[in-house]
């Protein structure tokens, strides 16, 4: 929890401060509803409202940013994988998604440490009023921090072997994706013929929401932190 704050002292004078990163506002935002007893929440609740009341006066960028975080930190570990269902769109189709379980691996390759996290779920394309190709399988996206900002990004290939072939799966995947995260992932066409569904730091944001998931990306990510 320390690593949420960044203290500088006072020298030469001048005032020191503590800022509190967006981990610890999107954490503090979740104690404030899932704490242990109702003295842990308040006191979260309202360490929340003193950062808003901070942004508030900072300007509107600042305070949509930190409201942001605020929304994404109280959702975290509320929803529940199994049996989640939803409809969403992908260019220009509709999908509904429905999910049978998953969970969230931790693994090293290469000196890397890695997380995986895999979803087994039924998405099936509508056409006016009939649903249509049901495909159920496991999904998998692979997480890893890169760069020299050690910046989160996640990879899945789009299978050659399922029904309909890679450009169909990059769809069904996209829609699980977007459905689970509320964005879509963005996706690569090789010359080779892969089709690559990339992530980001904002979609595994979105697949902490779930409980069978939060843990192990928390985790994750303060496992890997610079």
């Amino acid at each position: 929890m320390l690593r949420d704050f960044t203290v500088k002292m006072p020298e030469g004078g001048e005032k020191g401060y503590v800022s509190i990163h967006k981990e610890g506002l999107a954490h503090a935002a979740w104690l404030s509803v899932y704490g242990k007893d109702e003295q842990q929440r308040r006191l979260a609740a309202d360490f929340v409202e003193y950062i808003l009341q901070r942004a508030e006066k900072a300007g509107d960028d600042v305070y949509e940013k930190a409201t942001k975080i605020i929304e994404e930190g109280k959702t975290r570990d509320s929803l529940k994988l199994e049996g989640f269902e939803k409809k969403v769109e992908v260019d220009g189709k509709t999908y509904v998604v429905k999910v049978i379980g998953g969970e969230a691996v931790e693994e090293e390759r290469g000196g890397r440490k890695l997380l995986r996290i895999k979803i087994t779920a039924e998405v099936s394309r509508v056409e006016g009023e009939h649903i249509v190709d049901r495909v159920m399988r496991e999904y998998t996206i692979t997480f890893g921090r890169y760069g020299d900002r050690n910046e989160t990004a996640g990879f899945a290939v789009a299978r050659a072997d399922a029904p309909g072939g890679r450009e169909a799966d990059a769809e069904r995947f996209s829609a699980l994706i977007k459905a689970l995260t509320g964005k879509e992932p963005r996706v690569y066409r090789m010359k080779n013929g892969a089709i690559i569904i990339m992530c980001g730091r904002e979609h595994l944001d979105g697949f902490r929401s779930f409980v069978e998931l939060a843990d192990a990306i928390a985790r994750w990510l303060e496992e890997t932190r610079r």
